[in-house]
This record gives C-alpha cells, sequence and structure tokens, in this order.
C-alpha cells in the first residue's frame, strides 16, 4: 500500500498522543501529508427549541474551535518533524466527523486512538475507533493505549 494522504483524529488525551506519533511516524515513512482532526463535539439540545443558541453557546464554540487549533499545532510541533499538515476542527459526532473529513480530504489511511474501554463502558458508550474502523472507505490504523514496553 502507498499511503499519500493520512488522516490522523485526535482529541486531548494519552491515546490520542500515541496515535499522532505513530501517524506521524507513518507519514515519515510513506511521505506522505497529515491531516490533524479534531472533533468538537455538539452541545446537548436546549430543552425549550424556542431558546434558539444563547450568546454563552456560541462562546463556547468559539472556545472550543480555538481550543481545537491550540491543540493541533501542540501535536504538530511535537511529532511533525516538517511533515506537511492540515489542520480540520469540526464541530460534529465524533464517528460522522472522522468519517466525512477522511472523505473530503481524501485520506489513505485514518490513523485514531482508542481509549481501550471495556465492559459496561464500552457497550453503554461504544467505541468511535470500532465504528469508524467498520464503516471508513480506507484503511483505518487503531493504535492501542497500552503501557509502552
Amino acid at each position: 500500500m502507498n499511503f499519500k494522504r493520512i488522516l490522523i483524529a485526535v482529541d486531548n488525551s494519552t491515546c490520542a498522543e500515541k496515535a499522532a506519533k505513530t501517524g506521524y511516524e507513518m507519514a515519515t515513512l510513506y511521505h506522505a501529508e497529515v491531516a490533524l482532526l479534531n472533533i468538537v463535539e455538539p452541545a446537548p439540545p436546549l430543552a425549550n427549541p424556542d431558546f434558539g443558541f444563547a450568546p454563552a453557546i456560541v462562546d463556547i464554540y468559539d472556545s472550543n474551535l480555538e481550543n481545537s487549533h491550540i491543540l493541533l499545532k501542540e501535536i504538530e510541533n511535537k511529532f511533525g518533524n516538517n511533515t506537511t499538515t492540515t489542520y480540520l476542527s469540526v464541530l460534529d459526532t465524533a464517528t460522522n466527523g472522522i468519517l466525512q473529513q477522511s472523505e473530503e480530504w481524501r485520506a489513505d489511511l485514518i490513523v485514531i486512538g482508542t481509549h481501550g474501554r471495556t465492559g459496561l463502558n464500552h457497550f453503554l458508550m461504544g467505541s468511535v475507533a470500532e465504528h469508524v474502523a467498520r464503516k471508513s472507505a480506507c484503511p483505518v490504523l487503531i493504535v492501542p493505549n497500552k503501557a509502552e514496553v
């Protein structure tokens, strides 16, 4: 396989950091460009739809998008090693946002970390990585959140 466009999905967690490190290592190996993707989850719907978006909610979205850009820049600075990097901060649900951005950006590979939840937590919360792997049109590399040996 020849990966030229690698999308790395990240959040502010240690498992995402491991995925970013692995994704950038692969990008170096394949001389690929990278898109760092951070999903900003939408706020839960308001109880009364007549309220609309209050100014405080808009400020939260603006702040979250700004924080997203800061996170992406920090990850690139830590692992990028002069790799061509595109930043993608998207307001969406995690699974849908990753799948949609991978198609729009025409990714050859998605790299994503997993929190390693099991049992009831996995049943209730599901696994974004698992859903992405099942529905993606391109290969998905899932980086486990295990201690390094």
